[in-house]
């Protein structure tokens, strides 16, 4: 059993991804982010974000997509996204072992 808020709490600094598990090809990793980062996509890969702590804005071309605790997102393949984090935030990812983490 892994308690989510202690691990996201512990780890690796600002934007390094922790895997903490797997299962069928998926790895579930542990990040904290703080700021902009750069607009990228996944041509094969969807990818979830699950918001911990703090507040996420997914920036997609068309839109934008606020998360808070408790809320998530699946962005398909193939679609543009800047995570933005004016504060801390802690997140949960949920993507392929494959995916790169800033894209293609």
């Amino acid at each position: 059993m892994i308690g989510a808020a202690q691990k996201s709490a512990s780890g690796e600094g600002i934007g390094n991804s922790r895997a903490v598990g797997g299962l069928n090809g998926q790895l579930v990793k542990f990040v904290r982010l703080q700021g902009e980062f750069e607009w990228h996509k996944h041509t094969v890969e969807d990818e979830m974000f699950l918001v911990l702590e703090g507040a996420l804005t997914i920036r997609l071309r068309d839109r934008d997509i606020d998360l808070r605790p408790g809320e998530f997102f699946i962005i398909p393949h193939g679609v543009e996204h800047m995570p933005v984090c004016e504060r801390e935030c802690r997140v949960m990812l949920f993507e392929p072992a494959a995916t790169k983490q800033y894209g293609d």
